[in-house]
């Protein structure tokens, strides 16, 4: 067993990423394997996660990840996953919320639940997701939650949060990714550090990845340079105990304003709260 507030080392934990069928998420599911992780991948395409699932078990690192299927535009489909997460699992050490779209200037789409499909997917999915699986983490304490925001942030306005009035997607996506560090911070201060952990991290300016070249056509940064800055969030020994923190890369950063207002979070709180009972 662990120190109290000591993470174990990668080879003895188990490690749940979201996203884990493409880009980003896919090369840290490889690199977490690599380090003898035991993995559970999330995902929503069948075809691409038994892809993922094959190639990481080709390569003989550790147990063959074991693969989740779930759309997160459905929050039936996130309580599912979670669920079958719980159910088939005795432990979780770590969490990355890594899934995500990217912002677009196409037309305003709506998820299952008739909320903006960005806000959906990159937000409220993981919140639930989280929350669900929180009585796992604690009995799997010490252990960590990771959260896959961006430099891209931009306030909330409570009083159209759901973008239906002037709807622009790359605002919809920055919206998403500061909502995503609120939480962060706001969910820090209910937990016991030396029991959960919870930090948010921009992992790399428009890396190589599927979904920047088909939004901006090139990319910046390569995925490694990503997964580096996964992979100090998820092991690094320096960040044991640390908490409710942002990190642009493997360093510690300063966020959009607004995430450090208590009213806006508790604001935050409660439409999540609202959205996620259903309405």
């Amino acid at each position: 067993m662990a120190e109290r507030g000591r993470m174990p080392a990668i080879a003895e934990r188990t490690i749940l990423v979201t996203g884990a069928t493409d880009g980003l998420g896919r090369e840290t599911a490889r690199a977490l394997a690599r380090r003898g992780a035991s993995l559970l991948i999330a995902g929503r395409d069948p075809e691409r996660g038994q892809g993922t699932v094959d190639e990481i078990a080709s390569e003989g690192h550790g147990p063959p990840p074991r693969l989740y299927l779930a759309d997160l535009g459905s929050l039936d489909q996130v309580r599912r996953l979670a669920s079958e997460i719980d159910e088939g699992n005795d432990r979780v050490d770590t969490l990355v919320n890594n899934a995500g779209i990217g912002g677009t200037g196409g037309d305003r789409r709506l998820s299952e639940d008739g909320y903006e499909l960005t806000f959906a997917v990159n937000y409220l999915s993981h919140v639930l997701l989280t929350e669900l699986l929180l009585p796992l983490l604690r009995r799997s304490a010490p252990s960590r939650i990771v959260n896959v925001a961006s430099v891209g942030q931009a306030p909330i306005d409570f009083d159209d949060p759901m973008l239906e009035r002037g709807y622009e997607g790359f605002r919809a996506y920055r919206q998403s990714k500061l909502a995503q560090i609120m939480f962060t911070f706001e969910l820090a201060e209910r937990l016991d550090p030396s029991e959960v952990t919870v930090n948010a991290v921009h992992p790399a300016s428009l890396m190589d990845t599927r979904m920047v070249r088909e939004t901006f056509g090139a990319a910046r940064t390569s995925v490694a340079e990503g997964v580096r800055s996964l992979l100090h969030l998820i092991a690094s020994p320096e960040l044991d105990g640390v908490t409710g923190r942002y990190f642009d890369g493997t360093r510690e950063s300063t966020a959009h304003e607004q995430a450090y207002d208590p009213d806006a979070r508790r604001r935050l709180r409660a439409l999540t709260e609202r959205l996620v009972a259903g309405g």
